[in-house]
């Protein structure tokens, strides 16, 4: 018997009237690994071939401002299925914090939690009290088996953050899904075991969180697809073969769920998201004409395709440019399905249906966050170290940006909406905007508790050879 039981709840602020839940919506959640926001044709990719997606686009809200709460998946997810932002949870990064050479780091990282402790009551918990048939399928990270925090069916997630199974080509050995001979692709099983729960689940409702390894690492894709490619002209910025492959895979995972609802005909009182945990990696794609990748904390690593189609409530072809992100959605599948709110359960996000209704309209809220006090390994320092990032922290106000990183102290502040690709630092001629930006960074640290790395690390030689 779960622990939900012993749960009391209150009803959701926000929660739909009784007569606009009396039929409750499914949820089809794609939730794609890495995918970056430049990675699929509706945000303008110049190469990948995504025409299912386009599809569901044309057909949905699209958001051009959706962000992750990290720059790399682990965080990103436990903020997701938490509904609170990392220091309330302490997932921080993937596995180690001091990931890097220890003779370049200055201070001492973070320590790292790298499973979401049972105490958070996940979105899945909250839904299951409301009757829905949940389903994780593909990539969980967040410890050895959903099944133990508000999933009916796992197909496929352990605490891996990269497809550990086996890779993506058969044979390959996954939580109840294996396939001992070869020739089959990871991606499409696991649209295939998609359409299987949507059948089974179609006489009541139910939430799938589609949640595909792919595009992550090893890049491993189709044979017939990588062919295709290999054919094509490059595009000025996006070039790689292999990973276009793995990108129209996961768009025809859309189009066979898409048709799948459609034959059950079950597309109108379904809920369709697709979203990104982090941003492209740097080695498999480019991101442009955002700056940066994945495990930063400019735009290319944190800010990510987003879209929704809610038939009846969002507008078919519009687009809102109200920033959101990933601790959103918690209150966000509540308010769709009228599900009562856990009791003295605190989140941090806002519920984006009143963006779905009009996307002119205002979550109110002063600015969103980013804690990331951890090192990674790789190029992007903009200091020019041997890091993609030191620790660091940034928010965003309106249309203002700043990142403060924990080592030097240094600040850079951008302007999205002039200049997008974050390449001009206003620092020095924006000051009394940077000061404000910076003292609500300040308060909000103190408001959720977020820990600042300042030990040195005593392995620290500034010499860098």
């Amino acid at each position: 018997m779960t622990r939900l039981f012993c749960i009391a709840f209150l009803l959701f602020s926000g929660s739909l009237s009784p007569c606009e839940a009396a039929e409750k919506p499914n949820i089809v959640f794609f939730y794609i690994d890495d995918l970056g926001w430049a990675d699929v044709g509706f945000m303008g990719s110049e190469f990948y071939e995504t025409p299912n997606i386009d599809q569901l686009a044309a057909e949905s809200m699209v958001f051009t401002d959706a962000y992750a709460n990290a720059p790399n998946c682990a965080p990103s997810r436990a903020c997701l299925m938490s509904g609170k932002y990392p220091p309330r949870h302490g997932i921080y990064t993937v596995g180690d914090p001091r990931r890097g050479n220890h003779k370049h780091r200055k201070l001492e990282p973070i320590e790292n939690e790298t499973v979401l402790a049972e105490e958070f009551i996940t979105f899945a918990e909250a839904l299951k009290t409301n009757g829905y048939t949940t389903a994780t399928m593909g990539k969980w990270h967040l410890g050895k088996d959903p099944t133990t925090q508000g999933f009916d069916i796992n197909i496929a997630g352990r605490e891996w953050g990269s497809p550990s199974g086996g890779g993506y080509h058969s044979p390959y050995q996954y939580p109840n899904l294996s396939q001992k001979k070869a020739g089959e692709y990871l991606t499409n099983r696991l649209t295939d075991e998609a359409c299987r729960f949507i059948e089974s689940s179609k006489e009541k409702p139910f939430f799938l969180y589609l949640t595909h390894y792919a595009v992550h690492t090893p890049i491993q894709a189709e044979e017939k697809l990588i062919k295709k490619y290999d054919q094509k002209k490059p595009g000025k910025h996006q070039k790689n073969s292999k990973y276009a492959a793995m990108v129209e895979s996961v768009d025809n995972s859309v189009g066979e769920v898409m048709k799948k609802l459609n034959e059950l005909s079950l597309t109108k009182n379904t809920i369709v998201i697709f979203y990104s945990d982090n941003g492209g990696h740097e080695g498999a794609t480019s991101n442009h004409p955002l700056r940066g990748a994945k495990g930063m904390l400019y735009e290319g690593g944190i800010r990510e395709p987003f879209l929704c189609r809610w038939d009846g409530v969002t507008k078919p072809g519009s687009r809102c440019d109200e920033p959101i992100i990933g601790i959103d959605l918690y209150p966000t599948f509540l308010e769709m399905t009228g599900t009562a709110k856990p009791n003295d359960y605190e989140l941090d996000g806002r519920s984006i249906v009143p963006l779905l209704k009009d996307p002119q309209s205002s979550l109110n809220r002063e600015a969103i966050f980013w804690h990331f006090p951890c090192y990674l390994q790789g190029k992007g320092d903009p200091q020019r170290g041997p890091f993609r990032t030191t620790p660091a922290g940034a928010i965003r106000k309106g249309d203002w940006k700043l990142i403060e990183w924990f080592e030097t102290g240094h600040r850079e502040l951008y302007n999205l909406r002039e200049d997008l690709g974050e390449t001009r630092n206003l620092m020095e001629s924006r000051p009394e905007i940077a000061n404000d930006l910076y003292q609500s960074l300040l308060a909000w640290r103190e408001e959720v508790h977020a820990p600042i790395p300042r030990t040195p690390n005593p392995k620290y030689r500034p010499s860098r050879n």
